[in-house]
């Protein structure tokens, strides 16, 4: 069945993009076009979130597990029968939280960018296309030679979806950084690759996982694997590229980029750095917590001088993914696991802001954070969603960001009592610019002029909205699911310590 389910995903992306080209070269008329595109597209996205909740109902909850068995419905292909490179799919629970991450948010995508994007729609569509392939690829692949390949292709449609439709003449700047960042940041990746061939003779993470490196190869590698992954994530004083790609990407480049790109590089090194090398893991302990909490605490006061929509948002997701790396070299369950619920958490919460602000930014065509006071007057519903995502942004009990931060410091407590505390003190800061940022766009008199249009959520956004917060309360009151889903697999990881 598991083949089957494998198929059915690879044929319904080949089907999808050959669908798109057929009505790209099709005698309709322009506006028929784009409409079948839209729909084909919305069909195509919905069926394969099917698909992969297919694939959570037949994976087994498997409850004892060993480093053998804990990836289901494993697909193997030998690639260069000289050297040993296989493509090797397989999932466990933690990958497959990631993908339902990744298929939720495609049709998402495409019913923000229903009316946003005004050129080149077909062409846009395909470029979601390879994105959503990539990402699949990426989350599954158990071979790192394919890992890095998919990890490095991800840049080549991400540039293109902000240098195409970007929103601001600064966009090529922006694209450029993003390249230039995660390209440099990867070589070191690669390098540490060749070493481990070397060395092995394979890149199979299964064998790799069972491998002993001596003391000193294990801090060459896990710092080229570890340089590489934070470039991504970005950890401060990385994290330079991101802000200028969120404020220079279409609505939908902003989703995509903060609800699943900035996890690449925490799966990374959940999957590979922590496991594999755990003697230079714990060696490089007392970097690793220095980095997480300055960035925490820089990115916070940074946050709060901001004067554009985007550059908040995006500022905050450094901060938030900083925490995350914090919970996952804790090296216990609650915090490791805490880390994998908050990186889904964000995904959601980050996501939905960057709708949130896509919409009065359609509206109004700024993002400048002086022009808007009031909204709650003539927006009410939206300024009820944005109230959510913020409760959630700032991990308040009952959302799905309180669950994970919560466990963070408790695994993190465990393990340095001044970190946690700093920690802690972070969350006050989120608490002052998320509450300003909430307070001075949606109360205080209304500023705008009063010739502009003004309009609440429209059909589609009120949809997509709804889903955003349904899913962020759902995930705040019923965690525990998720929790249980990801503890037998990291119970493995933690074995090989």
């Amino acid at each position: 069945m598991g083949f089957l389910l494998y198929y059915a995903l690879f044929i319904s992306f080949g089907l999808w993009l050959a669908t798109l080209l057929i009505i790209s070269f099709s005698i309709y008329s322009s506006s028929e076009k784009i409409r079948l595109v839209k729909k084909t597209s919305l069909f195509f996205s919905f069926f394969q979130f099917i698909l992969i909740l297919f694939f959570w109902v037949l994976s087994d909850n498997i409850t004892a597990l060993t480093e053998f068995d804990i990836y289901n419905f494993q697909f193997h292909k030998q690639w260069l029968f000289l050297y040993n490179f296989h493509y090797v799919i397989g999932i466990d629970n933690i990958s497959l939280l990631f993908l339902l991450l990744t298929f939720f948010l495609t049709p998402i995508c495409i019913l923000i960018s229903w009316n946003s994007i005004k050129y080149k729609y077909s062409s846009f569509i395909i470029c979601l296309v390879f994105i959503t392939f990539i990402l699949f690829n990426i989350f599954c692949v158990l071979d790192l030679v394919f890992f890095y390949i998919f990890f490095e292709s991800i840049l080549i449609p991400m540039f293109i979806l902000i240098g195409v439709w970007g929103s601001r003449q600064r966009k090529i700047h922006a694209v450029y950084q993003l390249f230039f960042y995660t390209l440099l940041g990867s070589l070191l990746m690669l390098l540490g690759i060749l070493v481990i061939y070397s060395h092995i003779q394979t890149t199979d993470i299964r064998i790799l996982y069972n491998t002993n490196f001596s003391f000193y190869r294990q801090l060459i590698l896990w710092a080229s694997f570890f340089f590489a992954f934070c470039v991504k994530v970005p950890l401060f004083p990385f994290h330079i590229w991101l802000p200028e790609a969120h404020v220079e990407a279409p609505t939908v480049g902003s989703v995509i980029l903060a609800g699943v790109l900035l996890k690449l590089g925490t799966y990374g090194l959940l999957r590979f750095v922590i496991p594999i090398f755990c003697d230079a893991t714990y060696f490089f302990l007392p970097f690793v917590y220095t980095l997480c909490l300055l960035g925490i605490i820089y990115t916070c006061c940074s946050t709060i001088r901001q004067v554009d929509l985007k550059k908040v948002i995006a500022y905050a997701s450094v901060s938030h993914m900083s925490f995350v790396i914090l919970g996952l070299f804790t090296s216990n369950i609650q915090g490791i696991g805490g880390s994998v619920f908050l990186m889904l958490s964000h995904g959601i919460v980050s996501s939905g802001l960057f709708f949130c602000i896509g919409c009065i930014y359609d509206r109004y065509k700024t993002r400048i954070l002086r022009y808007y006071s009031g909204l709650v007057s003539t927006m009410p519903i939206f300024s009820f969603c944005l109230f959510i995502l913020i409760l959630s942004n700032i991990s308040f009990p009952g959302t799905s960001s309180f669950v994970g931060e919560f466990l963070i410091l408790i695994g993190l407590f465990e393990n340095n009592h001044f970190a946690a505390l700093v920690a802690t003190f972070s969350i006050i800061l989120t608490a002052v610019y998320s509450i300003w940022l909430y307070n001075r766009i949606i109360f205080n008199r209304l500023t705008t002029c009063y010739y502009l249009k003004f309009s609440d959520f429209s059909k589609k956004e009120f949809v997509v909205g709804f889903i955003f917060c349904f899913i962020t309360i759902l995930f705040g009151l019923k965690g525990s699911y998720i929790i249980s889903l990801i503890e037998a697999p990291l119970y493995v990881y933690l074995s090989f310590k």
